[in-house]
């Protein structure tokens, strides 16, 4: 269970020719790794997990996790990869505000014909982020912090190989933004999966044995 990147480019096509946001990126991170990527808006951090979450294809060079190359799967087998080997977590959280707290961390399984529809997991990873006292709440209904740690038990309820953090403490006050990478950190070693965050905030990336900044589209570890 590893993730290797190997010479990972993309380009966008515009009206001045091809857009270059990543040039030859390659890393590679073990289980219950964590790393933390982080520069300037526009440098290319979103384009790369898209890459990583199998959500964009590359221009030139690979992706693979676990041994899979999820770009030469077909389109049922790439959705089906995704949704059981990586967990997303995003800035404004993307929760269905017509669902519970309990509803938004099962959808998941839901869209998944082959998973069981795991309640009792579900209960136990909202108990984990410190709201078993909200199960039956809306997202309306839930702070900016409690949102974001929904969010997260969403994206390990399938137990993901890989979880994909976008800018997970960005809209949160610190106390919050603490709270969050403080399960982020905790709940990706418990599962013992590969963390990768992308964040502007330099306290958090200073939680990250591991960091990237991005420079002139290219990724170094600093």
């Amino acid at each position: 269970m590893s993730l290797q990147v190997s010479n990972l480019t993309k380009h966008y096509p515009t009206p001045r020719g091809p857009l270059t946001v990543l040039s030859d990126v390659s890393f590679s991170l073990s289980p219950g790794e964590a790393a933390a990527v982080m520069g300037p808006s526009g440098a290319g951090k979103s384009s790369l997990l898209y890459l990583l979450g199998a959500l964009e294809p590359p221009s030139a060079g690979t992706v693979v996790l676990d041994g899979v190359n999820p770009f030469l799967l077909g389109p049922r087998e790439l959705a089906a990869f995704r949704n059981a080997s990586i967990g997303f977590v995003f800035q404004d959280h993307c929760l269905l505000p017509q669902c519970s707290v309990l509803e938004n961390v099962l959808i998941p399984t839901l869209v998944a014909p082959e998973a069981d529809h795991d309640t009792e997991r579900a209960r136990e990873l909202i108990a984990r982020v410190g709201l078993s006292d909200r199960t039956d709440h809306r997202p309306g209904e839930l702070s900016g912090g409690e949102r974001q740690r929904v969010a997260i038990a969403r994206a390990l309820i399938r137990k993901p190989h890989l979880l994909l953090c976008d800018e997970p403490t960005g809209n949160l006050d610190r106390a919050s933004a603490d709270n969050v990478a403080d399960l982020l950190l905790d709940l990706h070693q418990a599962q013992n999966a590969i963390l990768i965050v992308v964040t502007h905030s330099q306290p958090l990336a200073s939680r990250f044995a591991t960091r990237f900044e991005f420079t002139d589209q290219k990724l170094i570890k600093t």
